[in-house]
């Protein structure tokens, strides 16, 4: 009976539908490189409550996570296909790509739609403003067919950027946003990609799922309409949302070394692939780091020795080991917290973010059928 179901799972993962993602450098590691990052840091203060700015009445699509999105995809919009790379974000909900009318120096160097060259475009009238932490995007809605990895989505509505000012999107590897997040959190009320994916029949199931490879290995996916048993082992915990507008579930506690050190009386977390970090608000995430003995510098060399930081939801732990929450860079030759104070205040109490740093350790699944999210052991 286990083989038949094995067998099952097999032939049913080589019928879903995978988008491939890359793992490019981050702006933040642009401007280091470059010699810019101290001076951009000064005259652009890092405001991490841009994201969820108005937090349960949100008019404008959230920018992800300041400097260190970097899990990148690429999409195609418009008869012939024109194509961009976006960041696939369940902390947003719109898609937008420039277009041929941004003359910002951000719009010079990524690619731009053109809509004179899709004899599928269709024009509206409507106008739509994004704002992120170091600047703000704004432009105009369309319709158009969008392809995300062979699946066609008819009458898509994205926005176009006119002016994208600021210097921040012009170190960025990548050319616009693909939102995953629920309608209710749409800039202009825009229908987000997976809701017509969903509502056009294009998806086998009403989920989708997202594998991040650690350590700067190649392989990271997300998987359109079904769950792909080859990225996890052992079983799927189920986790109901709380909110239906970001990924929003209950965290019930973080431990260390057996001890509370956040989340005592619960909390609410956001899984968000488009934050790089794991964030929380600066008192509890300061209590991890000194539980942890770590300040946001750390020796490389410390890693084996450092304790599992344990987050417990719905009745299950998730231990993050110290490879995971550790972010080293220049060929591990630098290292660095990957918990970020993050102050948001909402009416039910602090919010949290797991971002990247829990979904390279655990296979992610985004059920809009069900409203809850899977969480795996990812492989």
């Amino acid at each position: 009976m286990k083989l038949l179901v094995f067998l099952a799972l097999i032939g049913l993962s080589e019928c879903l539908v995978k988008l491939h993602l890359q793992k490019g450098k981050t702006v933040r590691e642009i401007l280091k490189e470059k010699g810019l990052l101290d001076d951009f840091l000064r005259k652009h203060p890092y405001n991490p409550l841009s994201k969820f700015q108005g937090y349960g009445v949100v008019s404008n699509e959230p920018m992800t996570n300041y400097l260190d999105m970097s899990y990148f995809g690429t999409i195609s919009i418009g008869t012939p296909p024109q194509s961009f790379t976006v960041i696939f974000d369940t902390g947003s909900a719109n898609l937008w790509v420039p277009s041929v009318y941004c003359n910002s120096q951000a719009c010079s160097n990524h690619n731009k739609f053109n809509p004179s060259q899709s004899q599928t475009y269709q024009a509206t009238s409507t106008s739509v403003s994004i704002q992120y932490g170091t600047g703000s995007m704004t432009g105009f809605l369309a319709y158009d067919t969008v392809d995300v990895a062979g699946i066609n989505v008819a009458n898509q509505i994205f926005g176009l950027s006119t002016s994208e000012p600021g210097s921040f999107l012009y170190y960025a590897q990548f050319d616009g946003i693909l939102g995953l997040a629920y309608p209710s959190i749409s800039s202009s009320s825009a229908t987000p990609v997976f809701d017509n994916m969903m509502s056009q029949n294009l998806v086998n199931q009403d989920l989708f799922s997202f594998y991040l490879s650690p350590d700067g290995q190649s392989g990271s996916v997300v998987t359109f309409g079904g769950v792909d048993p080859n990225y996890y082992s052992g079983s799927i915990n189920w986790v109901p949302l709380t909110s239906e507008s970001y990924w929003q579930i209950q965290v019930d506690y973080i431990q260390v070394n057996g001890q509370t050190v956040a989340c005592s009386q619960g909390c609410q977390a956001i899984v968000d692939t488009g934050t790089s970090l794991l964030s929380g608000p600066p008192t509890p995430i300061s209590n991890i780091q000194n539980a942890i003995g770590i300040s946001y510098n750390v020796n490389c060399q410390n890693i084996p020795n450092l304790p599992e930081v344990i987050i417990g939801i719905n009745g299950v732990q998730y231990p993050l080991p110290a490879s995971a929450y550790i972010i080293q860079s220049d060929g591990g030759q630098e290292c660095t917290s990957g918990f970020q104070s993050m102050d948001i205040p909402t009416s039910s109490g602090e919010l949290w973010i797991l971002g990247d740093v829990f979904i390279r350790v655990y296979y992610s699944i985004f059920d809009r059928a069900n409203n809850m999210v899977g969480l795996a052991q990812a492989v």
